[in-house]
């Protein structure tokens, strides 16, 4: 019986910047609306950029994005294309507790879908 190798692994897709934007989002949890509220960027705006109609956003609604959001304006500077990844990956605030596991993109986006679920059944 053989080992399967990383190798053998099918590639992990990298979260868009708007897939990203909208598991922060609804991790915190805010609406379209809140998010509006408190980011100063609206709504409509936020809709596009979730659902990948706008792909490349501005410095500056990053900035207000990266604020509002509480995650790290290089990281959607990076995400958006505007400079190159860093060989060094950077921690978030909500992923650092995690840093010693080694978490794939695709568990980190899991993990945040997760919590976005758990904080949503608090609400109920």
């Amino acid at each position: 019986m053989s080992k399967k190798k990383d190798s053998d692994e099918p590639p992990v897709k990298e979260p868009s910047l708007g897939e990203i934007l909208r598991t922060i989002r609804m991790s915190i949890p805010l609406t379209l609306r809140e998010a509006e509220e408190s980011s100063g960027v609206s709504n409509a705006y936020l809709s596009q950029l979730e659902s990948g109609k706008i792909a490349r956003p501005s410095p500056p609604f990053l900035h207000k994005l990266a604020t509002a959001y509480g995650i790290s304006y290089e990281t959607l500077m990076e995400k958006a294309g505007y400079v190159a990844k860093s060989a060094t990956p950077r921690l978030t605030g909500r992923l650092a507790t995690f840093a010693d596991q080694k978490l794939t993109p695709g568990e980190e986006q899991e993990l945040l879908k997760f919590l976005g679920y758990m904080r949503s059944q608090k609400k109920e």
